[in-house]
């Protein structure tokens, strides 16, 4: 699942307390077995411990290893003997990612003083061509988002230098809205916001970082620049104007900026995986049920961690989060749990980690929607309406693949009837969610656009001999967490096609390089595989498409949860 605008903070956990816990009693390894027709916990095993094995280093999308993993999939729907979706009467569909980085070229200084990148200035990417600053006046632009700052006008050709309200209990929004920054002094030549204090290493590492983006379209010749953005640091701001910060006045002009900062671009290889079972019914085989899931996660650290300091930690944090579920752990709190590594080293060897390997985000997924076209591809009878399974990249990135499919459908986009998408249902614990269980799952979307949906949903649930709980929190109107937006789905959503998000939760694995196989339960992801399978089969052979009876959204427009 997309991180909702949050950083990833890891590192090995060193501290005093605590009894050393048994990590799992599933294997570090798994040899793989030859899969069947049938969905079994077998099956899904072996999938997943190949697909999130560290040979895949994290599956990052615009990767070689996001290729390896999509690679394996075509060869897996091939051998289903499923029809290929892709580009040019291949499996693959192209998506074009592009990665833009500083520069090395790129310089930033003040009167003959110049800023070193990533120590003493840190440049964040606008994602289009910046505008030129050398020979600007840098002028004081007050405290972000205070009343009296300078207007937009004043500041036209200018290189604003802004305060940013700072504090532990000042939200980060409050403290620097680039966004609305960059919209209220578009005609700036550039701005510096005074912050760098604030940022952790691996804020700072993460923005040095080239960031993959989705270029759809060239960028037009006219296309608007936008203001060059850095963040400096209380004596970057003196040294821009010549002055303490604190005591400018709002509209003091400062000293002459030189320079130029810009960001280049370079292709990222990606693509979907696109395969298709046919339907049995002449009539209704020309439409679709969409089932899908992210083939992509985050990649790999360069500073390893100390996996089982680090998870337990994180459990440590997640028993607390549990415990007060509509409250935000305050520092303190995480600043007092401790955990004795040498207890932890004691029942097996240290084990240092960096690659991510998201097992169940969305490895889960993943395999569980090849244990569904197997399942189908075998079956003897098949259902009325054809299957299109779509394994998207880039959707930790941003929803890319979904976003271009849906774009750019390779069947004709009124043809699917509804969306069945997975991501992260291989969990669902007691120890991951209050209320968590083998028949735990969480549900999303599901009547959002069509009430029948919904309800059908419900009804093949209450046929099965061991019915899932849902749990529709999630999908509350306005919910903090945003679910409904943050992964596949929606982007089918967005053109009216009904979709369901089925998911197990959240865990203290999320995002970490300790989202590994040998946690996993795989009986409980062979019981959501096979729900989703038969959900699938039921919309299939329905003698009508399932009733769209709620508004459509702006394709084009934000979501809203």
């Amino acid at each position: 699942m997309q991180a909702a605008g949050r950083f990833v903070v890891l590192g090995a956990f060193v501290a005093l307390t605590t009894q050393a816990r048994a990590q799992s009693a599933l294997p570090l390894k798994h040899a793989p077995a030859r899969t069947q027709t049938a969905i079994t916990p077998a099956d899904l095993m072996t999938r997943l411990y190949l697909y999130s094995d560290d040979s895949m280093m994290g599956r990052l999308a615009g990767s070689e290893y996001n290729l390896k993993a999509t690679a394996y999939i075509a060869s897996e729907v091939k051998r289903f003997g499923l029809q290929p979706a892709g580009d040019s009467g291949g499996y693959f569909q192209n998506v074009p990612l592009i990665k833009r980085g500083l520069d090395a070229g790129s310089v930033f200084s003040v009167e003959g003083t110049t800023f070193k990148p990533w120590e003493e200035f840190v440049p964040r990417d606008p994602g289009r061509t910046t505008r030129a600053f050398d020979g600007a006046q840098a002028v004081y632009g007050g405290v972000w988002p205070d009343s009296g700052m300078i207007s937009p006008s004043d500041a036209t050709g200018k290189f604003l230098v802004i305060g940013a309200h700072t504090g532990p209990n000042v939200p980060p929004a409050q403290q620097i809205n680039r966004g609305a920054m960059l919209a209220r002094y578009r005609g700036a030549a550039g701005i510096a916001v005074v912050a760098l204090e604030t940022f952790p290493p691996q804020a700072i590492n993460f923005f040095r970082q080239p960031q993959t983006i989705l270029r759809d379209a060239p960028l037009a010749a006219d296309t608007i620049t936008l203001p060059v953005y850095v963040y400096v640091s209380v004596a970057g701001a003196r040294l821009l104007l010549g002055g303490p910060v604190d005591s400018a006045r709002v509209g003091a002009a400062g000293r002459t900026v030189h320079g130029s900062v810009a960001f280049v671009e370079t292709p990222a290889p990606a693509r979907n995986v696109v395969a298709i079972l046919g339907g049995s019914d002449p009539k209704l085989k020309g439409e679709y049920v969409a089932i899908g899931a992210h083939n992509d996660h985050i990649g790999f650290d360069n500073t390893p961690a100390d996996h089982d300091s680090l998870r337990a930690f994180n459990d440590a944090v997640r028993r607390l989060e549990l415990a007060a579920p509509d409250h935000r752990l305050r520092p303190d709190q995480v600043q007092q749990i401790h955990v004795n590594v040498d207890s932890l080293h004691r029942v097996h060897p240290a084990r240092r980690d960096s690659i991510y390997n998201g097992a169940d985000d969305d490895g889960s997924g993943t395999t569980s929607v090849l244990e569904i076209a197997e399942a189908f591809a075998g079956a003897r009878v098949k259902p009325k309406r054809s299957i299109v399974f779509v394994w998207h990249t880039g959707e930790e990135l941003g929803l890319f693949g979904s976003q271009y499919f849906t774009d750019h459908p390779t069947v004709t986009r009124d043809s699917i009837v509804a969306q069945l998408n997975m991501d992260m249902v291989g969990r669902g614990r007691a120890d991951d969610e209050n209320g968590g269980g083998p028949g735990y799952l969480q549900l999303i979307g599901t009547r959002r656009l069509s009430t029948e949906l919904g309800d059908l949903i419900e009804t093949v649930n209450k046929a099965r001999k061991q019915p899932f709980t849902f749990d529709y929190q999630f999908d509350a109107t306005g919910h903090p967490e945003q679910y409904y937006c943050r992964s596949d789905h929606y982007m089918y959503a967005r053109y009216g096609i009904p979709i369901a998000f089925f998911t197990t939760g959240n865990h203290r694995d999320y995002h970490q390089v300790t989202d590994e196989p040998e946690y996993i339960d795989y009986d409980k992801l062979a019981h959501v595989s096979q729900f989703v399978y038969d959900v699938a089969t039921a919309v299939a052979n329905l003698d009508h498409r399932v009733v769209v009876d709620k508004p459509k959204p702006d394709p084009h427009g934000n979501c809203v949860q």
